[in-house]
C-alpha cells in the first residue's frame, strides 16, 4: 500500500490547515492589515507547507528507496529518480 494512502487522513488534515492559513492571509490582505502581520502569516503557511513536503518526502524515501516492499511501486532506482526530479524542480 502506498504511503500516502496509509497516511491519507493525517495528510489531508495538514492540507486543510494550510488552506485555512492561506485563507487567513487573504483575509488579512482584504482587511488591509499591517505588512508585518501578513508576513508572519506567510511565514507560518510556508513552514506548514514545508512540513507537509518533509513528511511526504520521508514516506517516499522509506517506502520507495530505503525499504520498498510493494513490487507494484517500482524499483529503488525509480524511487530515487523520482525524488531527484522533484528536488531539482523544487530547488530551481
Amino acid at each position: 500500500m502506498n504511503h500516502t494512502v496509509r497516511e491519507k487522513p493525517k495528510l489531508l488534515a495538514r492540507v486543510r490547515r494550510i488552506r485555512g492559513q492561506l485563507e487567513g492571509i487573504e483575509r488579512a490582505l482584504e482587511a488591509e492589515k499591517r505588512s508585518a502581520e501578513v508576513l508572519h502569516q506567510i511565514v507560518a503557511a510556508r513552514g506548514a507547507l514545508t512540513g507537509l513536503m518533509r513528511e511526504v518526502m520521508e514516506g517516499h524515501i522509506n517506502s520507495h528507496i530505503a525499504n520498498p516492499q510493494d513490487p507494484g511501486d517500482g524499483t529503488r532506482e525509480q524511487g530515487a529518480a523520482e525524488l531527484i526530479a522533484i528536488l531539482r524542480s523544487y530547488m530551481k
